[in-house]
């Protein structure tokens, strides 16, 4: 019983020297692209959430999924996919590179809607009146805001 105690002691020692390690050599996420959703308690309500570069020319597809999201879905997310403070998480967001949520999670967001699950904004609903072309559209402009703020 005496011997438990020192080896309970090294196990939590070697075990505190593991996570420091890891996180030592684990390597640093790009500056403004964290996996934490952003502090907004300094942001204005409806103010955006993320400051987003805009190419200075979208392709002609991003164009019309520009006018989509514009109709659709800026209202919540805000102009540029910046988002809104209160309102929706902006879609310029390491969340929601393609690594992370591919391109159909845009269509199974826009059919079905939305849990609530990383953001404190509440649950989204679907969007009425899209279909999978308007969605794929949007979805290309959301990708080519992302690339310009160097989320791939």
């Amino acid at each position: 019983m005496d011997n438990l105690l020192p080896i309970g002691i090294g196990a939590i020692l070697l075990g505190g020297i593991a996570v420091f390690a890891m996180q030592v050599i684990s390597p640093p996420e790009p500056a403004g692209h964290s996996m934490t959703p952003p502090d907004t308690s300094k942001i204005a309500e409806g103010a955006p959430i993320a400051d987003v570069l805009v190419p200075a020319k979208l392709s002609a597809n991003a164009q019309i999924g520009k006018n989509g999201f514009d109709a659709k879905c800026a209202t919540c997310h805000g102009e540029n996919a910046a988002g809104q403070n209160g309102i929706a998480p902006p879609l310029v967001h390491k969340f929601y590179e393609p690594s992370h949520n591919g391109d159909v999670a845009f269509q199974i967001a826009a059919r079905n809607g939305v849990r609530a699950h990383r953001w404190k904004f509440g649950n989204m609903p679907p969007v009425e009146g899209l279909t999978d072309a308007d969605v794929a559209y949007i979805t290309l402009y959301v990708r080519e805001l992302q690339r310009e703020n160097g989320i791939n």
